[in-house]
């Protein structure tokens, strides 16, 4: 394993215990293995699991604010899911410096993504241990503002808001958007919206939420505008 303080440089904090940063990277096999008050990365796992989950959803529910729950739920999952934590692990050579058992080293378990997800959530707990949760957020947010930039995640975006970003670069130009039906039962409506750009109808959108229609109304917009 490389020195501790090369990791703690990729991960821009500074530990008041390194002690919590070398757990984080002490895979269960190696603890296993060697027994001797070695203690694995598991509790740590867990409660970074909790941490990234309520520092994730609180920025998204903050900046996404016309999305539905349903695409919030969606684009949370998209942002902590294995794949995405194990490419924000490989971004700190994680890999490098994990604990392993000597059948986990030889199976090449440091480049294993559920290895590396882990490993990524353990390093946020013991950020949250050590800092508290402003320091966990700062580092949470380091990867997770970029992705939401990612068009891969275009799916989830509020776009509403994009639309309005477009528009507002012509001062002249102005959304307007207009419910034209409920149908269905309280418990189970459907809302039919319509957007016009000034005074000329660019989308039509429907939705179990005025909210989701309008969004969908912005995505069909978007779409005949070209973006």
């Amino acid at each position: 394993m490389k020195n501790i303080n090369l990791l703690e440089k990729n991960v821009k904090y500074k530990f008041k215990d390194i002690n919590l940063l070398k757990t984080a990277v002490t895979h269960s096999s190696y603890a296993n293995e060697f027994r001797r008050n070695v203690c694995s990365n598991e509790r740590l796992e867990f409660l970074g699991d909790a941490v990234l989950s309520i520092v994730v959803s609180d920025y998204i529910f903050s900046n996404c604010p016309d999305l539905p729950e349903g695409d919030l739920s969606k684009l949370r999952a998209s942002l902590v899911c294995e794949k995405s934590l194990c490419e924000f692990s490989r971004s700190l050579e994680v890999g490098n410096f994990l604990l392993l058992s000597k059948g986990e080293k030889n199976t090449e378990g440091d480049k294993r993504p559920s290895i590396l997800a882990d490993a990524f959530e353990a390093i946020i707990a013991a950020i949250y241990i050590d800092g508290g949760i402003e320091e966990a957020k700062r580092f949470v947010l380091r990867f997770v503002e970029p992705e939401i930039k990612n068009p891969k995640l275009q799916v989830f975006k509020d776009y509403k808001t994009q639309l309005q970003e477009i528009v507002q670069q012509n001062k002249e130009e102005t959304i307007k958007y207009i419910l034209r039906d409920e149908v269905g039962p309280d418990h189970d409506k459907c809302f039919l919206v319509e957007v016009y750009l000034n005074n000329n109808m660019v989308g039509k959108g429907k939705g179990k939420s005025k909210k989701e229609a309008e969004q969908q109304a912005a995505k069909k917009a978007l779409e005949l505008m070209g973006y």
